[in-house]
């Protein structure tokens, strides 16, 4: 298939599918070209892969015809009005089933519909079951009239897609607004001045339990902040406005406490790669570094113990090993057994104390 026709049936495919809100004008198009050629029947179609389409009609009794049959297929080929005076006498018509049989088409004048991006959908026609011709005049009306009916449907077509484009954009708006707002972590943009733009509830929570102020679009954002973390802030803000991401982890002021915060800043752009501001990503990372600290003092509590110990439990245990080696070397064997028993005691000991300190050690 050509690449013209493919493109031409996506065109037809889009009309076909259009819900058309000015069928009555074009109803009036159709009747008026009927009026002003002298014919009985007028037609208003579009020519798809293997049928005619008959959109609008007056005096006509078929809704489709077979692409091949139709007169209107030649339509497409052209640009100017195609006339055929008698069918019976036109070889590509002769033998055609339109002409031999109902509707019984012996005079035929059809205009091309053309859209602005040059695809043929099809035609605006009259007809008669007598030899005919039109005058100058009449393929002048003929054609402004083709003219004036795809205009109409061109503009329903692009009401059609801005209306689907602005669903599209408000469904993907009340997404993107659904996470924003359920998100708990803390998310702001930022204009040009510093001034606010749009934040969520959990920042406007975090400000509000923080210092006691609602959250303002466009006011200062250095209204909201507390003085200890304005100066970071702002330089943070400043680096992500010349096209710099800043990623930090920080203490910061929270009103009378403290908190752990993990925050990105980072340049927001418009449609045209302009930057237009700032984002804001802050997470609460405050029970992470508490936890992380208390871990930090039970490892360093068990490093202590290993200390003691390795250094308090093992003197005593390494004096009596070493008095029962004497015991042994002196030769009081009365008690060997006893001094057997009590060398493996203290060498068990020694071991899970030295097992202990090895544990703190690496961990």
């Amino acid at each position: 298939m050509p690449h013209k026709e493919y493109g031409r049936l996506q065109a037809v495919r889009r009309f076909l599918e259009l819900e058309i809100s000015k069928e009555k004008e074009l109803q009036d198009i159709v009747e008026l070209a009927a009026k002003i050629c002298g014919t009985p029947t007028a037609l208003l179609t579009l020519i798809d892969k293997d049928t005619q389409f008959i959109k609008f009609k007056h005096a006509f009794a078929f809704d489709t015809t077979p692409r091949g049959d139709a007169f209107c297929n030649h339509v497409i080929e052209q640009s100017e009005v195609m006339t055929v005076p008698d069918a019976l006498l036109d070889h590509r018509f002769l033998n055609n089933p339109l002409v031999l049989g109902n509707p019984n088409i012996r005079f035929y004048a059809g205009a091309p519909l053309t859209t602005k991006d040059g695809y043929n959908l099809g035609s605006l026609c009259v007809i008669d079951q007598q030899p005919g011709t039109l005058t100058e005049m009449q393929e002048l009306m003929l054609q402004a009239l083709s003219k004036q009916a795809i205009q109409l449907m061109e503009l329903d077509n692009s009401m059609q897609l801005l209306k689907q484009q602005y669903q599209e954009a408000k469904r993907t708006e009340i997404e993107l607004r659904s996470f924003f707002e359920s998100s708990i972590d803390c998310h702001l943009l930022l204009g040009r001045e510093f001034e606010i733009l749009a934040f969520n509830k959990a920042w406007e929570s975090y400000t509000q339990a923080a210092y006691g102020l609602p959250l303002e679009r466009g006011k200062s954002m250095s209204g909201f902040l507390h003085p200890d973390n304005l100066v970071t802030f702002y330089q943070d803000y400043s680096k992500a406005l010349k096209g710099t991401a800043v990623f930090v982890q920080r203490r910061v002021k929270n009103g009378n406490d403290y908190d752990w915060r993990i925050a990105k800043f980072e340049p927001a752009f418009d449609a045209e790669g302009v930057i237009i501001g700032v984002t804001v990503n802050s997470t609460d990372i405050t029970k992470k570094i508490e936890h992380e600290e208390t871990v930090l003092a039970q490892n360093e509590s068990l490093k202590q113990i290993a200390f003691i110990q390795s250094h308090e439990l093992r003197r005593p245990v390494a004096s009596i090993m070493g008095l029962m080696n004497i015991l042994k070397i002196d030769g009081h064997t009365e008690s060997i057994e006893e001094l057997q028993l009590m060398q493996e005691a203290v060498a068990e000991l020694d071991e899970k104390i030295r097992l202990v300190v090895n544990y703190t050690n690496v961990h």
